[in-house]
């Protein structure tokens, strides 16, 4: 039972999987699946990172610019 990854059971799941997708969607497959489990790392980081600060009214408040924009935004031409 130990035996199941053998050199000729991946030469034979590698001809199968030829035959199934063809040499076109090979290639799509591999991108995709690699980049699935790129997704799925990231994810799983993600998990044990500390949550960011709430943005409480007093946040807020300090971080607001002091003055508001002007309303004419319109330039002339010359």
């Amino acid at each position: 039972m130990g035996d199941m990854l053998q050199p000729w059971h991946l030469i034979v799941l590698a001809i199968v999987a030829f035959v199934l997708f063809g040499a076109k969607r090979l290639p799509e497959l591999g991108k995709g699946l690699g980049e699935g489990l790129k997704g799925f790392r990231e994810g799983i980081r993600g998990i044990g990172d500390p949550a960011p600060p709430a943005n409480t009214a007093q946040n807020v408040q300090q971080n607001a610019p002091s003055t508001p924009p002007s309303a004419n935004t319109t330039e002339t031409k010359a």
